[in-house]
């Protein structure tokens, strides 16, 4: 795998169609998302101002979207940190492999939706981040 930094996280607008009546977006595997979808899941009733994640994936990318309300996405890969703020639907942040995630600052009722690129494997988190730093300079 390719060493991957804070560069590499990239926000993706995705199109929306709408008119007086509302919104709709779409996203298709390849297209506006960077890979094929084979996990989808969303986090809600989150408290306001609470976190989640605080991890990273060796092989796993993820596309992170604010569907309702907002939080920031703080993101480190060993060197550098970055912040994004994510409350808008139609736009979304693609986290590679071996970057240290974590949401934060949600705001009351916000919901996350997460595509990911591979279905869930335990042995592809790394939840501590001395492991990760190990990860990354191995």
């Amino acid at each position: 795998m390719k060493p991957t930094s804070i560069d590499d996280c990239k926000l993706i607008k995705i199109d929306q169609i709408g008119d007086r009546r509302g919104h709709i977006s779409v996203v298709e595997n390849n297209r506006e998302i960077p890979f094929e979808i084979k996990r989808v899941f969303y986090l809600y009733d989150i408290p306001g101002g609470e976190s989640r994640g605080a991890h990273a994936h060796k092989e796993c990318h993820q596309v992170i979207v604010a569907v309702s309300g907002g939080f920031q996405v703080k993101m480190k890969d060993g060197k550098q940190e970055k912040i994004i703020s994510l409350n808008r639907p139609n736009q979304a942040l693609h986290v590679p492999p071996g970057i240290w995630a974590s949401e934060i600052n949600f705001t009351s009722g916000a919901i996350c939706l997460v595509l990911a690129s591979h279905e869930y494997d335990e042995q592809d988190y790394l939840r501590n981040y001395n492991d990760f730093l190990n990860f990354k300079n191995a």
